[in-house]
């Protein structure tokens, strides 16, 4: 089947799963996204709309407790498909308010690991400028977090032939994954740079395929332990604390969501609970509708912000290590 009627035919199934369900299956790779660069996104606004409408809410500027650096904040580079592109502020926000980082985002909708890689002469979503080792040589980061959930064939070109499930696909997802970090560490020397330290970002849990997310997950460890990289598990904090895997809309707020009200969507007497995803979007965490030009996150999303505060964690915590 060609591309060409794989987009339509994948519609249809997502409609039917909206009559049969009354929610949407929305992928990390919407096949309407349209390629972009993070210099087309909108500034950050000072206000964004409430989810469903309303009066805006003042987007959050959150603090990350910690002793003062005792350096200037290094650069951090952020690649990724469409959960990068929403989370990019949020993170954003979250390194600079630790003192150690500064965020250059270039994440692309629908995109994987090989639409990074120079070694990749195909189409790709991802330009010239924007590939892992180009960016490596401008932006000349101290970190290199990587963001990407799993798109497959269908979505990316690079991915052709490349089915959710296949043994084929863990394949090209464990080879890519290799060749990324080498084309990262072959960028940095060439430059005369340290290499940069690569933190991989867990998944949160898949609605559809669960064991699907847990083997990525594991490819991306693996990565991680066999080039002395990190991997911030990141996912872990979307998924029920006795249940990682398990999918749910929404979770009890943490402890940080209890002493943050305004991140405990649903706040209650002892508890309360927080919205990870829209109804009718079983795969993002931004709580405003998806639409055809991507685009970071305009409200305030619980999800996106566990996903940040994780993800700040630990390359907080290898940056104060490595800057003594």
């Amino acid at each position: 089947m060609t591309q060409r009627w794989l987009v339509p035919l994948l519609t249809v199934v997502a409609l039917a799963l909206v009559g049969a369900f009354g929610w949407g299956v929305v992928f990390a790779s919407d096949p309407t996204d349209a390629p972009t660069g993070p210099e087309s996104a909108p500034p950050p606004a000072a206000t964004a709309p409430a989810p469903g409408g309303g009066t805006p809410v003042p987007l959050p500027h959150p603090t990350t407790p910690g002793r003062t650096p005792s350096g200037p904040a290094v650069p951090a580079l952020y690649l990724g498909d469409s959960l990068a592109m929403e989370s990019q502020d949020v993170l954003a926000e979250r390194l600079a308010a630790t003192g150690r980082a500064t965020l250059h985002a270039a994440p692309h909708s629908g995109t994987t690991l090989c639409d990074y890689l120079t070694s990749w002469r195909g189409k790709s979503l991802v330009p010239a400028r924007d590939k892992a080792a180009t960016l490596v040589r401008t932006v000349r980061p101290r970190v290199v977090i990587l963001q990407f959930w799993g798109n497959a064939w269908g979505y990316t070109p690079c991915m052709a032939g490349a089915t959710y499930g296949t043994a084929g696909y863990y394949q090209r997802y464990a080879a890519d994954a290799r060749a990324l970090t080498e084309e990262i560490t072959a960028a940095a020397r060439d430059a005369g740079l340290a290499r940069p330290k690569i933190v991989w970002a867990s998944q949160g849990p898949d609605a559809f395929h669960p064991d699907r997310i847990r083997r990525v997950n594991a490819l991306y460890a693996d990565r991680a332990a066999a080039a002395g990289d990190l991997y911030a598990d990141a996912g872990r904090t979307l998924g029920p604390a006795g249940d990682r895997y398990r999918w749910t809309r929404q979770l009890p707020c943490d402890a940080y969501e209890r002493a943050h009200p305004a991140y405990c969507t649903h706040p209650a007497p002892g508890g309360g609970t927080t919205d990870l995803h829209r109804t009718d979007d079983a795969l993002h965490f931004c709580l405003a509708p998806t639409t055809t030009t991507p685009r970071p996150c305009p409200v305030r999303s619980p999800g996106i912000d566990r996903f940040a505060r994780a993800v700040t964690a630990t390359v907080d915590g290898w940056l104060r290590g490595a800057t003594g």
